[in-house]
C-alpha cells in the first residue's frame, strides 16, 4: 500500500477560531475519487504530560471536573505548550502549577497524536523523578485536587477504566512497559 497522501484538497474555509484552536472545513477528493468535506481541529499548543514518580514509587495525580465530557477525571499533571517554545520548560511549569512539585531528573518517554482522525494535537510525555514538594500555583480556571498514589494502584485504575485520559493512560502504561522490558529503557535527558 502506498504511503503517499490519497486525499486531495480542493478548497478550505475557516469555521471557528479562538486562542487555543481553529476549526477548518476542507473541500476534498477522498481516496476513492469522490468529492466531499473534511473538518479538522488545529491546536495552537502542544500538549505536555508528566508522570512524576517519587522515591516511594508514588505518582502524582490531579483530579478535576472536565467540562467537555461532563465528568470528574483523575489524570497525570498536564497542560499546554505554546508552539515554538520549549516543551520541557512547559512540562516543568505545569508540574509546579498543578502539584507544587519540582523534579531533578526529566526524560521524554512518549509522543502521541491524541485524536488524529479530527485533529493535529501532539502530546509529549515526560517522566519526572527526584521530586521536591513546593507550593502549587494553579491557574484561575483550575479547581484541582492533588494526590499521590502508588504506581501499581494507578496502573489498576487505568486497567479498570477508571483513568480514561489518553495522556495519563499512555504515560502509565509506558512506564509499566519500561519497567517490564528493560531493553526499552530511556535515559534521563533535558530535551
Amino acid at each position: 500500500m502506498s504511503k503517499e497522501n490519497p486525499w486531495k484538497k480542493t478548497g478550505s474555509r475557516p469555521i471557528f477560531e479562538n486562542p487555543w484552536i481553529s476549526l477548518t472545513e476542507f473541500q476534498i477528493i477522498n481516496p476513492v475519487g469522490n468529492p466531499g468535506t473534511y473538518s479538522t481541529i488545529h491546536f495552537k499548543n502542544l500538549a505536555v504530560g508528566i508522570i512524576a514518580i517519587d522515591d516511594a514509587d508514588n505518582i502524582a495525580l490531579i483530579g478535576q471536573y472536565r467540562f467537555p465530557i461532563e465528568q470528574y477525571s483523575w489524570e497525570v499533571p498536564a497542560g499546554g505548550c505554546p508552539v515554538g517554545t520549549d516543551p520541557l520548560e512547559s512540562a516543568k511549569r505545569e508540574l509546579l502549577e498543578e502539584t507544587g512539585l519540582l523534579a531533578e531528573n526529566w526524560a521524554e518517554i512518549q509522543r502521541l497524536h491524541l485524536s488524529n482522525s479530527v485533529s493535529d494535537e501532539l502530546a509529549i510525555i515526560y517522566l519526572a523523578e527526584g521530586l521536591t514538594q513546593k507550593e502549587a500555583q494553579p491557574e484561575e480556571t483550575e479547581l484541582l485536587e492533588y494526590k499521590k498514589v502508588p504506581f501499581e494502584e494507578a496502573l489498576k485504575l487505568v486497567l479498570n477504566g477508571e483513568i480514561t485520559d489518553s495522556i495519563s493512560v499512555a504515560a502509565i502504561l509506558k512506564v509499566k512497559c519500561l519497567r517490564t522490558l528493560p531493553s526499552l529503557n530511556v535515559e534521563a535527558t533535558d530535551r
